[in-house]
């Protein structure tokens, strides 16, 4: 039996089409989950999108955090789930408590629109297993400025629980940073969009697939 897995769509969702096409290329069912219910439908693992989740008032996932959805994602995850956030969704995920820190203003308050080159830190999670040395996948974001106390940046790196890291960090985060899991290896959350990266007619490589394979693979050892 093939994974399945839910992509949820919130009002001002942008990226949800992409990531529902992402995972059926990458050879699971893929199954798009509505935020205001709060059935995950049977799902094996959970992304949540990018895009600007009720037009990112208040704070960038603020509102989208408190959807329905999101506490059935939250306690899913808490029972180990695979969960991965993407831009908005990284942001929605650290605002639920399920990744540490905060994404903030880039420096500069720049948009930034670019396709870029992640360091992959940690290849033993969830969403990395299938990953090489580095991807090359699109970033863009106005509010990707990865930010945590000391004390928490200090346990992110000493327990190896930075998977992703900027080659260029044009946004600021501090040591680079552009994405995180959680003590598990089960959430993942990163800025850059690997979904956008799964053809080559579309996006600059298909380094971004292997999130999602590295997902499948998962899977099939939790039901194992």
């Amino acid at each position: 039996m093939s994974a399945t897995i839910g992509v949820i769509t919130f009002p001002g969702t942008l990226d949800d089409v992409d990531a529902l096409r992402a995972v059926r290329l990458a050879g699971a069912e893929p199954r798009q989950l509505w935020h205001a219910d709060n059935d995950l439908t049977g799902v094996d693992a959970v992304v949540v999108p990018g895009g600007f989740s009720y037009g990112d008032y208040l704070r960038s996932g603020a509102i989208a955090a408190q959807a329905p959805m999101m506490a059935a994602v939250v306690e899913a995850a808490k029972k180990g789930m695979p969960v991965l956030g993407i831009c908005n969704g990284f942001q929605i995920l650290t605002e639920t408590g399920l990744l540490p820190g905060a994404l903030t203003r880039n420096q500069g308050l720049n948009f930034h629109c670019v396709d870029t080159y992640l360091e992959v830190e940690n290849t033993e999670t969830a969403w990395t297993s299938q990953l090489g040395e580095r991807i090359y996948v699109p970033a863009k974001h106005g509010e990707g400025r990865f930010q945590a106390a000391p004390e928490t940046i200090e346990a992110l790196e000493k327990e190896g629980r930075v998977v992703f890291r900027y080659t260029d960090n044009f946004n600021g985060s501090i040591n680079g940073i552009a994405g995180v899991t959680n003590e598990t290896g089960r959430v993942v959350g990163l800025m850059p969009h690997p979904e956008h990266a799964i053809e080559t007619l579309t996006g600059p490589s298909t380094d971004g697939l292997g999130l999602f394979t590295s997902a499948i693979d998962a899977i099939s050892k939790i039901g194992a």
